[in-house]
Parts: C-alpha cells; sequence; structure tokens
C-alpha cells in the first residue's frame, strides 16, 4: 500500500504515536485543571459515573489498570499527557462525522461511546491516576522464533524501507519517553500488533507519522516487533 500525505511529517512520534501536551492544558486544546485530582480520576476509573452515563474503566481494563483482556490494552503507568490525548481522539467532536480513532474498516472503536462523555478534567484526572500505577500483569512475548527480527527492528529499525527504530522514541526497555510516547513494554502484543495495523490503513488517523511507518511494514515486521515490545522489561 502506498500512501502519499499532502502534509509535511511532524518530527516525533514513533510506534503508537504520541503528540505532547501540557499537562494544564487536555488534548483538544481546551483548557484543563491546573492540577489533576488523582483520586477523582480513580474514582472515575472505579466506578463511572451513571448519572452521565460514563462506564467504569476497570471493567474492561482491569484494577489500577491492569488489564486481563488482551483486546483491553493496560494502562497502568503510560504517560499521563499520552492518554489525555487518546481518549481526546476517541471522542466524536463536534461537526466531525468521525473520531480520529476508529476501529477496523474505520468502525467506530468500542471506546468511542466509552469516552464521548468524559470532560477535559474528567480525562486530566482519570490519566493522572492512571500514570502513578505500576503494572502488575505485564504480557509476555510468545514466539521464539520472532524474537531476532523484533529486536533488529525494536533497536534499529529497516533502514532499507525508512522505518525508523522504535527504541528511539519508546525507550531500549520499552518504558516510553513520559509526556511523549507510550509504554509498550508489557503491553499485549496482539494488542500493539492490531495498532499498528489500524495505523497502517488508516482507521486510526491520530498520528501521520505513525501511519507512514507502519505503511512500510509488513504483517511479519509488525508481529514481530509486537511480539518484542511486549516481552521487554
Amino acid at each position: 500500500m502506498k500512501r502519499v500525505l499532502s502534509r509535511m511529517l511532524v518530527a516525533s512520534g514513533l510506534m503508537l504515536g504520541a503528540s505532547v501536551i501540557s499537562p494544564s492544558f487536555a488534548a483538544d486544546g481546551a483548557a484543563g485543571p491546573a492540577k489533576p485530582d488523582a483520586a477523582k480520576g480513580a474514582q472515575l476509573y472505579d466506578q463511572g459515573d451513571a448519572s452521565r452515563g460514563i462506564v467504569a474503566c476497570a471493567s474492561c481494563h482491569g484494577p489500577a489498570g491492569n488489564s486481563s483482556i488482551p483486546a483491553n490494552p493496560n494502562l497502568a503507568a503510560q504517560p499521563h499527557e499520552y492518554l489525555v490525548k487518546q481518549l481526546a481522539d476517541f471522542q466524536t467532536k463536534e461537526g466531525a462525522d468521525k473520531p480520529l480513532r476508529n476501529g477496523p474498516d474505520g468502525n467506530p472503536s468500542p471506546m468511542t461511546p466509552m469516552a464521548q462523555n468524559l470532560t477535559p478534567e474528567d480525562m486530566q484526572n482519570v490519566a493522572f491516576y492512571l500514570t502513578q500505577q505500576s503494572l502488575q500483569q505485564p504480557a509476555t512475548a510468545g514466539h521464539e522464533d520472532l524474537v531476532e527480527l523484533g529486536r533488529k527492528i525494536w533497536r534499529g529499525g529497516l533502514p532499507e524501507r525508512n522505518v525508523p527504530a522504535c527504541a528511539a522514541c519508546h525507550g531500549a526497555n520499552g518504558a516510553g519517553i513520559p509526556a511523549q510516547y507510550p509504554r509498550l513494554a508489557g503491553q499485549f502484543p496482539s494488542y500493539i500488533e492490531e495498532q499498528l495495523k489500524l495505523f497502517r490503513s488508516g482507521d486510526r488517523g491520530n498520528n501521520a507519522v505513525m501511519q507512514e511507518i507502519a505503511d512500510r511494514m509488513s504483517d511479519a515486521d509488525i508481529k514481530a516487533v509486537s511480539d518484542y515490545a511486549a516481552g521487554l522489561r
């Protein structure tokens, strides 16, 4: 698949993509609370808010962001700003036909109805709570035969196809870079794989750089590096 972008690529954002935003502002640019409230975030994460149609995040993502279901990613220890941006990107903005983050074939992600009623303050609070949690149930790599290729892509990229090393932005150990790039270590390999394919198809449209990078990767490349990333510690 070849895709020509009509705009210059930004100079940051690898693998799962992230945009840097100030913690004092919501990801959509609206002013947020000067200091997010982790206690309020924990309450919303654990209990939701039935009066506003907000389902408890823990029902899908597990206690303190430790998921036991591969389709639902681990959220514990993810960068605060990254989480805020992703929550905002799941929402369908006024005047838009669909969110920036969609599921396969452009269908709405299950997260869209979950995130739609969150306010900028809610997103700040929940994200602030999650970033303080530790990843207690990390996923693991499961394919020994993919280690060599996965390591190659993670550490050195695929220079012949202009695929940069994942470690450049996500860190050698996959912990990510706070405020910029998400943690991939311990994330479910099937989830990472799915997101890379969504970037490649354009259904996840919230990072142009990641769309271009994934477009240069084969299914085998994606599977190998996803599995390798999951096993990093």
